[in-house]
């Protein structure tokens, strides 16, 4: 696996800090203003990937941000959760279409030969992405539309990523229960 460029950790640690950078200038800074963060984000993403459909979320960044400015507006600054969600959902929908799923890309990284059961195991799990991206994406655009802006940087600045983790982390338990299930099944017809 190759070491991640300081380009995409910028981006990484932009994208995470967004909602609380956001909340936090809200008191400080016009709508207009505090979108030159989202502007960034976008052109940052657009120097980072040499993939459309994040070319795709770039553009969709790029337009909130001059509806913010054009309009001095906040709530464009508070669809960016939900457009990420939105991209991620879409670019793991289509890989259960078109495989290999998103999970068995990665799974590949570090086990090249998945076995039949374990490509069967991806799709599960990415098809669990795809429904947890579409609830926490409602969940971020009900934030962004009806609640205060407290409450929106309290769950897409903090609640969505600790949900995040607790997939990932209860996924990662299970799978270390089905990859011993496996060896298990594999030693007994040996």
């Amino acid at each position: 696996m190759t070491p991640l460029q300081p380009k995409t950790l910028l981006l990484g640690a932009l994208t995470l800090a967004y909602p609380l950078a956001v909340y936090f200038g809200i008191g400080h800074f016009e709508p207009r203003w505090l979108a030159l963060l989202l502007l960034a984000l976008a052109l940052l993403r657009l120097l980072v990937t040499r993939q459309r459909f994040w070319w795709v979320a770039a553009a969709g960044a790029l337009c909130l941000a001059l509806l913010s400015i054009w309009g001095n507006a906040l709530l464009p600054l508070k669809l960016y959760p939900v457009l990420v969600n939105a991209v991620l959902c879409t670019v793991f929908a289509a890989s259960l279409a078109y495989p290999p799923s998103a999970i068995e890309r990665l799974a590949r990284l570090t086990e090249p030969d998945l076995p039949p059961q374990a490509i069967a195991y991806t799709r599960q799990v990415t098809k669990l992405w795809c429904g947890f991206f579409v609830l926490n994406g409602t969940v971020a655009l009900l934030t962004a539309l009806w609640a205060s802006p407290a409450v929106w940087a309290l769950y897409n600045g903090l609640l969505a990523y600790g949900l995040m983790g607790l997939l990932f982390g209860g996924e990662w338990l299970v799978r270390r229960r089905v990859k011993a299930r496996w060896r298990h099944l594999q030693d007994a017809h040996v």
